[in-house]
């Protein structure tokens, strides 16, 4: 505990010396960049350097250095073991990325002592901000994309639902969000259940969920197998033709969602971002990602890390390129510009990004690929879980 303690402490002191007025700016991101999830690492790249590459590799004239460490899945020893090398060794003045809950959790303590700014490009949790000042999210919450969710679904008249999520932190917020917000407009949760992280066979799940009576099911899936596995398993189990609605998030996402063929046509869900986004500026995102990237991809993760991006270069401006995370910190509480995905704020109190979040409905497009169409627009949310 002793030798813990000095590390720390030496790294506040390493993070306050004179190192960082150099005129590069240092950028440490942290994701998975092997592993089953390294798809997210590629994702984190090429939104941050298509920004990087729009602003002709600089930020108010200072030289933006990115220096990538490879954090696997969820690892939060390995991750706090990463960021003390960032901070330590590489002097990085930002640092950004952060994939799992638990991860960021465990940066929170070395944040907070070496006062360096941290943009959340994907973690979920809406317990993440409150850890830490200098933490900062550019993605999104489940209570934020759930609880209009619940909200237009009691308006539709479902009065009957059950939740369905995988039983770690953002699963259970998006079933906590889900089932407050729906019960408090009247209706009934019928049962709540929470799968192993390891499943892989949803058939059983499907069963209960077609014999509860429910006239609706709200999901909640991390990318992948998972949502490959469940949405087969509604499909093939009878779900949709027993008019149970199927009701999420993510689950549809572009990494996955070519990969579900028609099985997927139909399918509805509310989220911050959609590549089918109608909007000069998805369009400039999705401009720049070609050129970074032939094989780039315009998902939530992509534009997180791309909009992430965005606040550090805010924060460059406001120091003029010096470590300074305090004055960093109070350059974007409320800082206001138009994302790929619609106007966004960074709330001054939560320091979570407000942004629009939007009914969607999965659909071919004009190409024949599938897309989710944005339907209904939900307007700004704030994260309602804090």
């Amino acid at each position: 505990m002793k030798a813990i303690r000095v590390g720390v402490f030496a790294l506040a002191a390493a993070c306050v010396s004179g190192y960082a007025v150099a005129d590069t700016v240092k950028v440490g991101i942290i994701g998975p960049f092997s592993g089953p999830f390294a798809h997210y690492g590629k994702l984190f790249k090429d939104g941050a350097e298509s920004y990087l590459a729009e602003q002709g590799g600089k930020f108010a004239g200072h030289d933006i250095q990115i220096i990538y460490r490879d954090s696997g899945g969820p690892n939060p020893g390995g991750v706090k073991t990463a960021a003390q090398e960032l901070l330590v060794n590489d002097r990085v003045d930002y640092l950004g990325g952060i994939v799992f809950t638990p991860n960021a959790m465990a940066v929170a303590p070395l944040i907070q002592q070496s006062k360096t700014p941290t943009v959340i490009f994907n973690a979920a949790t809406s317990s993440i901000t409150p850890k830490s000042d200098y933490f900062v999210r550019s993605s999104y919450t489940l209570w934020q994309v759930t609880a209009p969710l619940a909200k237009w679904a009691h308006e539709k008249g479902l009065t009957k639902v059950v939740t369905a999520v995988m039983d770690y932190a953002p699963g259970v917020d998006g079933e906590t969000a889900f089932k407050e917000t729906f019960t408090k407009a009247g209706g009934t949760i019928v049962e709540s259940i929470r799968m192993p992280m390891n499943t892989n066979d949803f058939s059983p799940y499907a069963q209960r969920i077609k014999a509860s009576g429910a006239q609706a099911v709200y999901v909640f899936l991390p990318g992948g197998p998972p949502n490959l596995g469940f949405v087969n398993a509604y499909n093939q189990n009878g779900l949709r033709e027993a008019g149970i609605e199927f009701l999420g998030t993510s689950e549809t996402d572009e990494f996955d969602l070519q990969k579900f063929g028609d099985a997927a046509l139909g399918l509805m869900t509310a989220f911050h971002y959609s590549a089918a986004h109608d909007s000069d500026a998805n369009r400039q995102f999705q401009k720049s990602m070609r050129e970074q990237a032939a094989d780039s991809l315009l998902n939530y993760a992509s534009v997180g890390a791309y909009d992430g991006m965005r606040i550090i270069h805010k924060m460059v401006e406001a120091t003029d390129g010096k470590k300074d995370g305090d004055k960093a910190m109070q350059a974007i509480k409320g800082f206001s510009w138009e994302s790929p995905r619609g106007p966004v704020t960074i709330d001054p109190e939560t320091r979570h990004i407000t942004q629009n979040v939007y009914l969607r409905k999965v659909e071919r497009g004009p190409d024949g690929k599938l897309q989710n169409t944005e339907i209904e627009n939900f307007g700004p949310q704030i994260d309602h879980g804090l």
